[in-house]
């Protein structure tokens, strides 16, 4: 019995599961495409929200338009001469006989008189002069020796009635004559042997002495060295150089482009690059008549006088420039010269007419010192003026 209710059991149908409402299954199938479309969605605004992110940082800030004002200024057009300071009056010192310098008596720096020692100069005797004047002593010393016998016979005629007193006179000038050039034979072979008498240390060719009166700035030898007269075939050797350091001179080279502008009396501003934060006012004085090819191009020398000034000291050798002032313009209108445009051959300014909006305006303009440029007409010093774009902004006046 238990068997037979058991298949009995097992032959019966399964219950069945209670069947979903058909709308619930629907919505939850919407819901879950919406949430999908709703997360591309979300995707796709990221990306574009990062592309747009990217692309306004790529642009950058907006460019910010700079303006200037015109300034009073003074303009000055000037030719730059290069060069350098010396003394107007430089004197060299060379000796007169050749020799070894025995002895210096100055350095440089020093401060000398004319006629004061500058150096004592050792002779090296010729052979040749030597020994003719070696030969004109002993001729010299014959010639007088008869010359007193002679001088002796006609005393002793005299005494004896046999000879005039006129004869006896000409024996005694040809005896006092042959003395004489004895004399001089000996200091002549002195001469060739030393360079000098000791009776006449003044005007020995040994003793160099300075020709001038000034600073000595140089002294390009030393004891010891040896040392050539100045001659027709030789300049000889320098042993001292001696200036005026009082009266210094601006010495230079312009252009051949610019020396057709200049001319002597014109004002000139002289920068010593030793001497910072100091201009130096002079005169032109010279302007050479023939140019000289230096570095390829033509530069003709010029010489400007240089105004002294209290407390400053200026030495030989400073490097400088000279500005010549070809034409100078004060406390005129003047803007930064990179402003201007043109129009073919007209110059214009682009001026402010309201926010970030500029309209062309011509104007007349002056001289120009190569960055301000004179404003003669067309604008006032209220007037913004556009900075273009292809320069660098500079400060506002």
């Amino acid at each position: 019995m238990e068997g037979v209710k058991k298949a009995a059991a097992s032959a019966a149908p399964a219950e069945e599961a209670p069947a979903k409402p058909r709308g619930q299954g629907r919505f939850g199938r919407v819901m879950r495409s919406l949430l999908v479309v709703l997360v591309l969605l979300g995707l796709l605004g990221g990306f574009a929200g990062t592309l747009f992110f990217l692309y306004q940082r790529s642009k950058g800030d907006p460019p910010v338009v700079k303006t200037e004002t015109p300034a009073m200024a003074d303009i000055i057009r000037k030719a730059v001469a290069t060069g350098s300071i010396v003394p107007r009056r430089e004197v060299l010192i060379k000796p007169r006989v050749s020799g070894i310098l025995k002895k210096l008596y100055v350095v440089a720096g020093q401060t000398v008189k004319e006629g004061d020692p500058i150096a004592d100069v050792v002779i090296i005797p010729d052979v040749v002069a030597l020994t003719r004047a070696e030969g004109q002593v002993r001729s010299a010393n014959i010639a007088l020796t008869h010359a007193a016998l002679e001088l002796k016979r006609a005393k002793q005629m005299q005494e004896g009635g046999v000879l005039s007193g006129r004869e006896l006179s000409d024996r005694q000038l040809d005896n006092d004559i042959k003395a004489a050039e004895l004399s001089a034979a000996n200091e002549a072979l002195v001469v060739a042997r030393e360079g000098a008498i000791a009776r006449s240390d003044k005007n020995s060719n040994t003793k160099i002495r300075a020709t001038v009166a000034g600073t000595v700035i140089d002294v390009p030898v030393i004891e010891g060295a040896s040392v050539i007269e100045s001659n027709n075939f030789n300049e000889g050797t320098t042993v001292a150089i001696v200036a005026d350091m009082t009266d210094m001179i601006f010495l230079g080279k312009v252009d051949e482009a610019d020396v057709g502008k200049i001319a002597t009396g014109m004002d000139v501003s002289i920068q010593i690059g030793a001497v910072e934060n100091k201009t130096f006012e002079g005169t032109l004085e010279f302007i050479a008549s023939k140019g000289k090819l230096v570095e390829g191009a033509i530069q003709f020398e010029v010489k400007a006088a240089i105004k002294p000034v209290q407390g400053v000291v200026i030495r030989a050798g400073y490097s400088a420039n000279a500005g010549i002032v070809l034409e100078r313009r004060n406390q005129v209108l003047a803007l930064n010269e990179k402003l201007v445009q043109f129009d073919g051959t007209k110059p214009f300014v682009e001026i402010k007419v309201g926010p970030d909006k500029f309209e062309r305006r011509d104007i007349s303009v002056g001289i120009s010192d190569g960055i301000k440029i004179e404003v003669k007409d067309g604008v006032d010093a209220d007037t913004e003026i556009k900075v273009p774009s292809s320069l660098p902004p500079t400060a506002k006046n």
